[in-house]
């Protein structure tokens, strides 16, 4: 897997509206996905041959809970769909707090719906779901029923979403990029008499001058740990995150993006003892209150409440809900230096971590993958979907993205989790998201890795009692490492490895090691 360069223009591809000319459109007797009504037709042949004189109901699932205006959004939607496909469409909610639960549940289940929400993030992650015949294989019918929206997605796309000899899924059209960064004001790098933070050696004298002038650096609860140790992988060499352990906690890497085979826990390395020794170092100086383990607000309300000069996040994060964070605070002339970016690594979010899928269930693949098709590549369909009715809840003044005069969302509030259907080439920008946010996005989609696990799942089966053991190491020892909470560093970290050779993290590595034998990563 190595680094790549890539010309991002495979969004310029004209939105075809006429996809399936000389199809019929007759008698609308409303048919559900279930068979429920009318006659149920078996899979259609050909885009020629595609019966559309029967009315459809899809049914999709989506995260989330419903917006009061919601119904009015969707019938605009279907009146749309139906004229186009003789389609509809009804969405049915997991509520967020019940996705963990609600999610399995649902593929377990054996019901009949339509379309869906996956990621390999989810649950049940989107691999998982393709190898236990869950998904349609679409790969036999995107050119014949949906090739504006075949020919919108990148190859390398559809090869991330491809498992085994199939294509299980549709990846969004909304590149992201997975960089953190230490987010500061370059104001008080003005009224200190600092340079702007570009490395580690003007972010520790960013930080000196912020204690000197009374404000703690960082700031927030115990999950400031997991910042650094991000900011530890990220600034390192060709380190990029391995599967085996959770992202939350102190995971695995690979010493090297370009093979995966090198699997390390950092805590065995001499790079995680500089930086634990450095990060002692910090506390001591007083970069964070000495009660961070046991604080319960997090780092940007902290920061919005003026108790730190800076934070640690991703990209996406600190642009994306700049208003909400900094919007009632003056002289905010906000920045980020991005650790990744020193070692060239910027990682592309996998193709598959926002998808729509087709349930293998589905009397109508050809048609759900048309309903993708139209809300993905056509732009009105886009902004309804993803923004509403303009004029209700939402409109654009000056090219951007703001709610109508008197908007209150308890009366007017309403949209979907619509990730999954994402495209760059239509979304409005926002006031409410810092402009770095877009100018990054062009900037990395020159300079970009790929993750170079896309495609692999771990099977977590066999190491459950050592995943769990490893799980307590972190959350006790590990935590104090990276917080400079260990009243000997050295002692601490010797304690640590022990810990975590006793948990049997040498046995989670092999039995990574042994799956990962048999994976060809994706090839660019």
């Amino acid at each position: 897997m190595k680094l790549k360069k890539v010309i991002s223009s495979v969004l310029c591809v004209a939105m075809a509206t006429a996809l399936l000319t000389g199809c019929a459109k007759g008698e609308k007797n409303v048919t559900s996905s279930n068979g429920s009504k009318g006659d149920s037709t078996s899979s259609e042949a050909s885009a020629d041959d595609l019966d559309l004189s029967k009315h459809v109901t899809l049914s999709m699932y989506l995260y989330g809970s419903p917006g009061v205006k919601n119904d009015e959004i969707l019938a605009e939607i279907n009146r749309k769909l139906t004229e186009d496909i003789n389609t509809s469409i009804e969405i049915k909610y997991i509520d967020w707090g019940d996705v963990s639960t609600k999610y399995p549940l649902l593929w377990a289940s054996g019901e009949s719906f339509d379309l869906a929400y996956a990621s390999v993030n989810a649950p049940v992650p989107y691999y998982t779901l393709a190898k236990q015949g869950s998904l349609t294989d679409i790969s036999g019918l995107l050119e014949k029923y949906a090739p504006t929206l075949k020919a919108a997605i990148p190859d390398s796309s559809w090869t991330a979403a491809k498992s085994g000899d199939g294509i299980f899924g549709v990846p969004s059209l909304g590149a992201g990029y997975s960089a953190n960064g230490f987010v500061y004001n370059k104001a008080n790098c003005k009224a200190w008499g600092i340079d702007e933070v570009t490395d580690l050696d003007s972010l520790i004298a960013y930080a000196d001058a912020s204690v000197a002038h009374g404000i703690y650096p960082i700031n927030g609860n115990s999950e400031v740990s997991m910042d650094f140790y991000r900011m530890l992988v990220e600034s390192t060499g060709n380190w990029v995150v391995a599967p085996g352990i959770a992202e939350s906690e102190m995971f695995l890497v690979t010493e090297d993006y370009n093979n995966v085979n090198e699997i390390i826990h950092p805590a065995f390395t001499d790079e995680f003892a500089t930086f634990v020794t450095m990060l002692d170092e910090w506390e001591a100086k007083g970069y964070w209150p000495t009660d961070i383990l046991s604080a319960q607000t997090g780092d940007k309300e902290m920061y919005k409440n003026l108790q730190s000069s800076a934070y640690i996040t991703h990209m996406g994060d600190w642009t994306g809900n700049f208003t909400a964070i900094h919007g009632q605070l003056e002289n905010q002339d906000m920045d980020a230096w991005y650790f990744a970016e020193d070692n060239n690594k910027v990682m592309q979010n996998s193709p598959a971590q926002d998808m729509t899928v087709i349930n293998t269930n589905s009397k109508y693949p050809e048609r759900a993958l048309m309903v993708i098709e139209k809300l993905m590549t056509d732009e009105s369909y886009y902004r309804l979907f993803q923004y509403g009715i303009e004029g209700q809840q939402y409109e654009i003044v000056d090219g951007y993205l703001e709610k109508p005069a008197g908007f209150d969302d308890a009366v007017d509030g309403g949209g979907f989790a619509g990730w999954a259907f994402t495209n760059t080439a239509f979304k409005i920008p926002s006031r409410s998201e810092h402009p770095s946010r877009y100018e990054k996005q062009e900037e990395w989609s020159k300079n970009f890795i790929s993750n170079p696990f896309n495609g692999f799942t771990f099977d977590s089966s066999k190491v459950t009692t050592e995943l769990s053991a490893i799980s307590n190491v972190n959350s006790t020892i590990g935590i104090q490492l990276m917080l400079g909470k260990t009243d000997d560093v050295a002692a601490g970290i010797e304690e640590y490895r022990s810990q975590l050779k006793k948990a049997g993290i040498d046995t989670v590595i092999e039995e990574l090691k042994s799956q990962l034998a048999s994976f060809t990563p994706v090839a660019e």
